[in-house]
């Protein structure tokens, strides 16, 4: 298991697990990022990345980033 963020992009890979408080995980989870779903990254910009999950593309942080496991 790695965090998200050491992911190549282009890549799809599973979500094993999501990290972080409890409010953390709900707002992930609130976007797609849940156990068993499919992340896949469309680009990272200093340290920000731009995910494919659940069909949209999700904009996020690299704290985000690094509490999502794959």
């Amino acid at each position: 298991m790695m965090p998200l963020t050491m992911i190549n992009e282009g890549e799809p890979t599973v979500i094993k697990k999501v990290g972080g408080k409890e409010e953390t995980r709900r707002f992930l989870e609130n976007l797609g990022f849940v156990v068993g779903g499919t992340v896949t990254v469309v680009s990272q910009m200093g340290g920000n990345m731009i995910v494919n999950v659940k069909d949209s593309r999700v904009a996020i942080g690299k704290d985000m980033a690094n509490k999502i496991m794959v």
